[in-house]
């Protein structure tokens, strides 16, 4: 297995993203599923000059992007939004994107379970066209209940991406699965032959070897079902704004370069801007953990 990070917990540049991980050994990057903000073309040569990879993406499904949605303009609209991800992956020869079919933070649904069924398996058979044409594999993402009403279990996603298309699988995330499974290791044995991403977080969300988690456990269980793919870190430190904070040195008071879709995003989260010392952190403790476990 290799290992991954994700670029949207912290708003810095790319070019200091890149400089990073690469010094800290890590493979790939999960590139932010944000399309309009990359040339993929500049992004891929700072990606082969670092000596890294891009392994895939994942959707940010914010504000209108909800494949769920009653409106039919707006479920043409997110599946417009999820093509444009997989073309940003295509295009720097990416080889999977995370797909989440609701809207982050929205859990009131717009309609009756059996509507949202068919807008959810329309909507993914749609991507999934798109997608296999572009060689890149889906796998759809459950999140936790505080995050979506539609599907936060590993059962959910994989009867989603078997109503989607042959090919179309699932990536499980470990903070999401310690909150929602009975029990995460046979989550995991169960999505044996659709498993094409796994997403790594503590229990509490901070880098993995922060929390309680059983990490030599977890990988072991990967190893049973045969998945040798990718760990893709997706750590997102929840913050104290207490004097009780343990990391006096954590929060970010002007960040910079911060939109206000990414500062939406992360306060939904429970975080928000962090400083790079205390991200390096975060960054480094993940590998140190995860790397003797492959």
């Amino acid at each position: 297995m290799k290992i991954s990070i994700h670029n949207w917990m912290r708003a810095e540049s790319i070019e200091q993203t890149l400089e990073r991980i690469s010094a800290l050994g890590y493979d790939s990057l999960e590139i932010q599923g944000s399309p309009e903000m990359y040339d993929t073309k500049k992004i891929k040569k700072l990606l082969d000059s670092a000596g890294l990879s891009c392994w895939g993406s994942v959707t940010l499904m914010l504000e209108q992007r909800n494949l769920l949605a009653k409106d039919k303009k707006q479920r043409a609209a997110s599946v417009q939004y999820v093509k444009d991800v997989i073309r940003m992956v295509s295009e720097l020869e990416g080889k999977m994107v995370s797909v989440v079919p609701g809207t982050v933070g929205k859990i009131i649904p717009d309609g009756r379970p059996e509507e949202e069924w068919d807008w959810a398996v329309a909507g993914m058979q749609e991507i999934y066209e798109y997608a296999t044409a572009q060689n890149v594999l889906i796998g759809i993402e459950p999140i936790n209940r505080f995050e979506t009403y539609f599907v936060n279990r590993g059962d959910q996603a994989l009867a989603l991406a078997k109503a989607t298309g042959e090919k179309c699988g699932v990536c499980l995330d470990t903070f999401h699965m310690n909150i929602e499974e009975d029990d995460m290791f046979e989550a995991i044995r169960r999505a044996k032959g659709r498993l094409v991403g796994f997403h790594v977080a503590d229990n509490n969300r901070m880098a993995p070897g922060m929390g309680t988690l059983q990490w030599e456990k977890i990988i072991s269980t990967l190893g049973e079902i045969g998945y040798d793919d990718v760990l893709s870190v997706e750590f997102c430190s929840p913050l104290d704004r207490t004097p009780a904070n343990p990391y006096p040195n954590s929060i970010e008071h002007e960040p910079e370069g911060l939109s206000s879709e990414q500062k939406k995003f992360l306060e939904d989260h429970g975080s928000s801007a962090v400083t790079e010392e205390f991200y390096t952190m975060l960054t480094k403790k993940s590998i140190d953990i995860l790397r003797p476990l492959l």
